[in-house]
This record gives structure tokens, C-alpha cells and sequence, in this order.
């Protein structure tokens, strides 16, 4: 984790935006503002998932360089606020995560919610969406979204089996086709909707994609795969030519309502 009081809640990767592709990670980093200190939290907490999405970083600047595409990384914990989760959500700022009491967010006054809102969470989003809407505009053409997550391999006793997940909702457009070519290397368990429903009113792909009808994905992949730089590299590298083949299918750049399974849109 490190601290800073000049603080920027988003880093913008350039990339060719005419390509029509959009990476994003929520939760690529573990950072907080000086003023926040650790939340109360030992600092070991933030070697932690709780914290951020560890290998994220790595996956999505790599795989955005392969690609030659643009990325937006968020520049915070997830403890300080989850960008991916609604407004609404009561999850959005954790008081209690995988067994860990995070004092600085135990209570939390409406006041101090709302700052970090306009403060971190809008920013980024809006910052999201100034992309999307730019790529769109430079490649005349509705953009392919993919969202870059991780997973811990283990969670509340529960070892998860997956090597990498595709969440997705109603739209299968990417979901579909990225789960059947990851599927091709034998080696590999991938998760259909695992290890979590891709179904999240108010998430990054609900508020981004699925309202405006743009293809798109979130791929969760197993921490302990890409915890190091290698192993990082190895699966942007593996990614790159699926991300790749996945943009040049006739429907991935047209505007198509699908709805989702969590209400209506």
C-alpha cells in the first residue's frame, strides 16, 4: 500500500481508441489518501483480496500494451470504496470483509459516504465512461468492454477449483465465445458465472455496458496464477489472442439490448 496526499483516483492507459476494446480494473490497486491512514487496519491486511484484486495491475497494463488498447485502472482500495457496486449497494463501503473488522469504516456517517463518493467512486466512473464514450467516438463503432478481476483461491473454507471465471449476464457476445476458447487448453477449469454471478445491478458492467447495449465481459482469474510478474504476463499473453479474435466477430460492435436478469433496464 503506499500513501500519498496528492491523490488521483484513476490512472488512464493510452491506447489505440480507433480499435474499439475498453479494459477496465476496478480493483487494480491498494492504495489511500494520507488523510485515511490504514483504515485502522494492520498493514499486512492490505497484502490481502480484501484490499484489492492481487495481479490485476500487472494483467491489464500488459494485456492493454499487447492489444495496443486503452485501460482504466482505479487508483484505490476496494476498503476505502468498491467502485464495483452500485450506489445502493450496502457492500460498497465494507465494515466487515472475509473476517476483518475495518475500523475506519465502523460507523460511517452519511456525510463521510458521500464524500468518498464525490471524492473517488464518481471520478473513476466518470472517468469510465469518458473512455468508452471517446473510443466509441474514435472507432465509429459501439466498443468491446472487459473488465479484469481476480479471485482468492480459497474463501470461507470453500477451495475454488477454477483456474479462471467469466461473468457475464444476459449479454453472451464475449462471455460465450472467451469461455470456449479458454476451454480449448485442456489444463485449464473455467467458470461459467463462477465464482460469482455476473448479474450485479448498479456494477462497472451494468452501469457501462449492459444499459447501453455494448459487448462485453468481466474475467476473474485465480490470484495465485498471477500473484507474480510472471505469471501475469503469461496470462495477458494467453488473453491477447482470444481478446483479439473475440473484437473481429461481426455482432461484438453493434448496440444490442439484452436486458439482465437482475430487473428491468
Amino acid at each position: 500500500m503506499t500513501r500519498s496526499t496528492v491523490f488521483t483516483p484513476f490512472d488512464i492507459v493510452e491506447g489505440d481508441r480507433k480499435k474499439g476494446v475498453v479494459l477496465l480494473a476496478d480493483h487494480a490497486r491498494r492504495d489511500l489518501p494520507d488523510e485515511y491512514g490504514s483504515l485502522g487496519l494492520p498493514a499486512s491486511e492490505f497484502d490481502r483480496h480484501i484490499a484489492y484484486d492481487i495481479g490485476v495491475e500487472t494483467v491489464t497494463r500488459e494485456l492493454a500494451a499487447a492489444l495496443d488498447v486503452p485501460a482504466v485502472l482505479a487508483g484505490f482500495s476496494r476498503l476505502l470504496i468498491d467502485p464495483n457496486r452500485g450506489e445502493d449497494d450496502p457492500t460498497m463501503i465494507r465494515q466487515l470483509y472475509d473476517g476483518t473488522v475495518v475500523p475506519g469504516n465502523y460507523p460511517i456517517a452519511r456525510e463521510e459516504r458521500e464524500r468518498r463518493l464525490d471524492r473517488f467512486y464518481r471520478p473513476y466512473h466518470d472517468a469510465v465512461g469518458a473512455m468508452i464514450a471517446s473510443v466509441a467516438h474514435a472507432s465509429g463503432k459501439a466498443p468491446l468492454i472487459l473488465s479484469v478481476h481476480s479471485f482468492t483461491p480459497a474463501m470461507q473454507g470453500f477451495v475454488r477449483p477454477w483456474h479462471v471465471g467469466v461473468l457475464w449476464d444476459r449479454d453472451d457476445r464475449v462471455a460465450r465465445p472467451l469461455i470456449d476458447m479458454l476451454a480449448e487448453d485442456k489444463s485449464l477449469v473455467v467458470g461459467d458465472n463462477e465464482p460469482y454471478d455476473g448479474a450485479l445491478r448498479g456494477d462497472t458492467m451494468f452501469r457501462h455496458a449492459i444499459v447501453n447495449g455494448y459487448a462485453h465481459a468481466l474475467i476473474e482469474i485465480r490470484q495465485d496464477l498471477i500473484a507474480d510478474r510472471a505469471g501475469a504476463l503469461a496470462w495477458a499473453e494467453r488473453l491477447a489472442p482470444i481478446v483479439d479474435a473475440i473484437d473481429r466477430r461481426p455482432d461484438i460492435h453493434q448496440v444490442k439490448m439484452f436486458g439482465s436478469r437482475t430487473g428491468p433496464v
